[in-house]
């Protein structure tokens, strides 16, 4: 699978713009935290990504079986340990027998690359560029 980059610009206050292929996605903070409040928050957006990667990981494991989900939700909820998140539950609900989901458990959470990823960080490393960004991403048309 080949590399993936992305890049948020700022646009003033907490507010930040990233384009992913040819989608835009806005991100804020809300107004009692100095935001604007035009966007979900970074956190949210991470939750978002564990939720939707979940939710394609449990279709996929019973499409691949020849079962159609067609209720299938995930919830993710989360606590706040200080600066960061100290647990995180995923929850799959389903109107399909929850022995069966629960027996391909295992299976789904292979899956699913950002459930992969933080349950086994990468290696990150954190550099400051040597020249700023030369363009900004133009916006949608």
């Amino acid at each position: 699978m080949p590399a993936m980059d992305i890049t948020s610009t700022w646009e003033g206050g907490y507010r930040c713009r990233v384009r992913v292929r040819d989608f835009e996605i806005v991100s804020d903070q809300p107004a009692e935290y100095a935001g604007t409040d035009t966007g979900p928050t970074p956190t949210e957006l991470f939750l978002a990504s564990l939720a939707v990667c979940f939710t394609m990981a449990v279709h996929h494991a019973f499409r691949k079986r020849g079962v159609d989900l067609p209720d299938l939700a995930v919830h993710v909820g989360a606590e706040y340990e200080g600066l960061r998140f100290g647990r995180i539950r995923v929850e799959v609900r389903s109107s399909h027998p929850k022995e069966e989901i629960e027996a391909l458990m295992d299976r789904i959470i292979g899956y699913c690359y950002v459930s992969n990823t933080l349950r086994n960080p990468p290696d990150m490393e954190f550099v400051v560029a040597d020249s700023p960004l030369t363009h900004r991403p133009a916006p949608p048309a």
